[in-house]
């Protein structure tokens, strides 16, 4: 399985951000407005080429770390592993049997290691070949919420995306605050955040990233605070207000 992480970064908060009227919304409260952003966006894509037999989510649906979401046609890597695992058992019995004629001394101590050798050496075809079954299997790495599904049921796929997940819990809130307030907010410290409507709300959040380099051109710089979505209930890209 293909995977690539989109995570948001200052540059790319900072054009988002671009549209809000200034960066202190109260002074005397010290508040700030920021933007609640998914932790990580998930493209997934097959590790191997193949005919999707069924994709398993639909845009909008909660899922778990390692919950199936594809399943490529492995009618031939199945046949494989069965294979491989017939001739495994036929090796141990043929060994066991050339074990036990070496004790009554009817078949020679080569017959035994060659015997030995063929067993290890279909074990690593099991191996291989449940390998590749397993790479039919599409599952997510990250719980989160599917944000898009590009493929349908019968369609040929390769290295193009399958599903997309954003991971939600926790939530990034990124505010970009004013050179001024540089040595105010410290790893560590709590804030709470304010939702814009519909949503509102008060919830905690812990600062994680106070970025150390000044943007020189706007005279701002990042931080970036961890709020808690155990539930997933909060939606990323929301516009907020953050105090601290």
């Amino acid at each position: 399985m293909k995977i690539k992480y989109a995570f948001l970064g200052m540059t790319s908060l900072g054009l988002m951000l671009s549209g809000l009227t200034g960066y202190a919304a109260d002074n005397e409260t010290n508040s700030f407005q920021c933007l609640m952003a998914a932790e990580k966006v998930v493209s997934i894509s097959p590790p191997v080429s193949g005919v999707v037999k069924q994709v398993y989510v639909e845009r909008g649906d909660k899922i778990k770390k390692g919950q199936v979401l594809a399943r490529l046609k492995a009618e031939v890597e199945q046949a494989e592993v069965d294979l491989a695992r017939a001739q495994k058992a036929f090796s141990q019995r043929k060994l066991q049997r050339n074990k036990q004629l070496f004790k009554d001394s009817i078949v020679s101590e080569v017959a035994v290691d060659e015997a030995e050798t063929e067993a290890k050496l279909i074990e690593l075809e099991v191996r291989k070949a449940e390998v590749l079954l397993i790479q039919k299997t599409i599952r997510s790495p990250v719980s989160g919420i599917v944000i898009s599904r590009s493929v349908s049921d019968g369609q040929f796929v390769s290295t193009e995306e399958i599903v997309k997940i954003a991971k939600i819990n926790p939530l990034f809130v990124e505010v970009v605050l004013p050179v001024a307030e540089f040595g105010k907010v410290t790893v560590g410290s709590e804030a709470t955040v304010f939702p814009e409507a519909p949503v509102n709300g008060e919830y905690l959040a812990k600062v994680v990233v106070v970025d150390p380099i000044i943007d020189a051109g706007s005279g701002t710089f990042g931080i970036r605070l961890e709020l808690p979505n155990p539930k997933n209930i909060l939606p990323a890209g929301l516009n907020c207000m953050v105090k601290f």
